[in-house]
């Protein structure tokens, strides 16, 4: 894809309590008029690794598909019940002899049903416009064309079935 001419660079600031930065908000730009095309990502990859899923957080485009290689000496039992992905890689080791395709926009909560500890995120958009906050809890989305949309913000700290905060924003042409 080649990006607009008149696209700009968006920057965006997530904080929580006391204005702090917040690490692993995801944050997206959903068109409020045109949906923009999206294409799947190369296979992603959530690891067990010291009976934890690494990354807590991830996020893909509709239609990526993510491998889970369990590097742990112990046996998992990935799942999920959420709408937007139901799935079992019931117990085991090493890699599943298939990566899961997350199809349909939403969020996916995983679990692992012998180690209940383990929870993680998989938030899957259907927009080009989206990023993961690093610590510093700042993102940055380039190439946004102008218009007008929704600013879509979700955490792991948000109570669980929570689609995210959203503001209504608007882009201008960069210039």
């Amino acid at each position: 894809l080649v990006p607009p001419a008149s696209a700009a660079s968006v920057r965006i600031r997530v904080t929580g309590l006391q204005d702090r930065p917040l690490e692993d908000a995801v944050v997206m730009l959903e068109p409020k008029a045109v949906r923009a095309a999206v294409r799947p990502m190369p296979d992603q990859v959530i690891s067990q690794k010291r009976r934890r899923f690494d990354p807590v957080v991830t996020v893909v485009t509709a239609g990526t598909r993510v491998e889970f290689p369990n590097q742990d000496d112990v046996r998992h039992h990935v799942y999920s019940f959420s709408d937007a992905k139901r799935f079992e890689l019931k117990l085991y080791p090493g890699r599943p002899e298939a990566p899961v395709a997350f199809d349909r926009a939403g969020l996916v909560v995983l679990g692992c049903n012998i180690h209940d500890h383990m929870v993680a995120g998989v938030v899957v958009v259907d927009t080009p416009w989206f990023a993961r906050t690093p610590r510093n809890g700042e993102a940055q989305l380039p190439d946004v064309p102008p218009g007008a949309y929704r600013l879509r913000v979700w955490h792991p700290s948000m109570p669980p079935g929570a689609t995210g905060e959203t503001q209504d924003v608007s882009v201008d042409a960069a210039g």
